[in-house]
């Protein structure tokens, strides 16, 4: 089962080293690469010891960031008012072209994700950093997340829907800050600003928003949830979203719609990390079975269930889901 879902994993990504969404050839868009599920995908890699194939991802990443430094430059110069002037959430992943229509692109969350898994990296002794062009460019996502003023900015959250202050973004860009601070100069002043700002949000993910399976991130990856915030975040999803087949994302929530909430399959793997790094085998044990039972015959797991239903939608496998997993098997 292990070295099945590797494969599938492996067959997400381009020999560029980044991850399509789903796979490569499916008509929904997810074919191209959003930065946050390349950090996602890449657990998955770093989970398997594909230290070579993480490598390609994360130097990928870096590239495409160096490609568009003149947009960060500006940003940094002016201060973005508008999605389109934000560092953009997809790109083509051969050209690495940005996506150009109308998007959710303030998405905070992922720069905050991508200096958190640099830092963790380089911490590990993975060497994801190449040359002084990669420090730059690290250095001036830094200055960035300053300049937009993450512990206040009304962005488009993990799921780029409405504008709104997400605490698994502030989350996100305080536990990348603080692993990114080890390699290169961050004021300690703007880390505490998001963990104030955090701290004051929690348990909630928004105003809009009390349970939302993007919290879970703040769990693991992060780790930056206090134990009296983390129980209650687990609670909330446990009671308020877990579904037989996946974890709604938020009540309420419109995407893919069908008589209730989408199920994603993510949600299970992320869980069974978590209690498996808070050494409760039987919750890691059961949600990992949970996992197993929403794959299709192939191994695959889907972005979702429609609600109350056996029928998934097209986006499958997700590379999201299936690194989870892997990384539920290792981790």
């Amino acid at each position: 089962m292990l070295t099945n879902s590797i494969n599938i994993l492996k067959q997400m990504q381009y020999p560029s080293g980044l991850f399509a969404a789903s796979r490569m050839n499916v008509k929904t868009g997810y074919n191209l690469a959003w930065i946050r599920d390349n950090v996602y995908a890449a657990i998955g890699l770093e989970a398997a010891k594909k230290t070579r194939d993480l490598k390609r991802t994360y130097r990928a990443l870096l590239d495409i960031l160096l490609k568009h430094e003149y947009k960060i430059d500006w940003a940094i110069r002016e201060k973005p008012k508008h999605a389109y002037q934000y560092i953009h959430a997809r790109y083509d992943p051969i050209t690495m072209e940005e996506i150009w229509e109308n998007w959710g692109n303030k998405q905070n969350d992922a720069i905050g994700a991508l200096l958190f898994k640099i830092g963790d990296l380089e911490e590990k002794g993975i060497k994801i950093i190449r040359n002084e062009n990669d420090l730059r460019i690290v250095q001036k996502l830094v200055n960035y997340l300053e300049i937009v003023e993450y512990w206040h900015d009304r962005d488009n959250g993990m799921w780029e829907e409405n504008e709104e202050v997400h605490a698994s973004s502030i989350g996100a860009c305080v536990a990348g800050l603080k692993k990114i601070s080890k390699i290169i100069e961050v004021d300690k002043g703007l880390i505490r600003k998001g963990q104030d700002a955090l701290n004051d949000l929690l348990p909630r993910e928004s105003i809009t928003k009390e349970a939302d399976m993007a919290l879970l991130s703040l769990i693991y990856p992060y780790n930056i949830a206090n134990a009296k915030q983390r129980n209650q975040i687990l609670k909330n999803i446990e009671t308020k979203l877990l579904k037989e087949k996946g974890v709604m994302r938020y009540i309420g929530d419109q995407y893919y719609y069908r008589n209730g909430e989408a199920q994603w399959t993510n949600g299970l793997a992320w869980l069974a990390i978590i209690y498996k790094q808070l050494k409760n085998p039987f919750k890691y044990a059961h949600y990992m079975r949970k996992a197993v039972e929403a794959m299709n015959s192939k191994g695959e797991l889907p972005e979702l269930y429609y609600a109350n239903s056996n029928e998934h939608n097209e986006n499958t496998p997700l590379a999201w889901s299936q690194a989870l997993f892997v990384a539920g098997l290792k981790v």
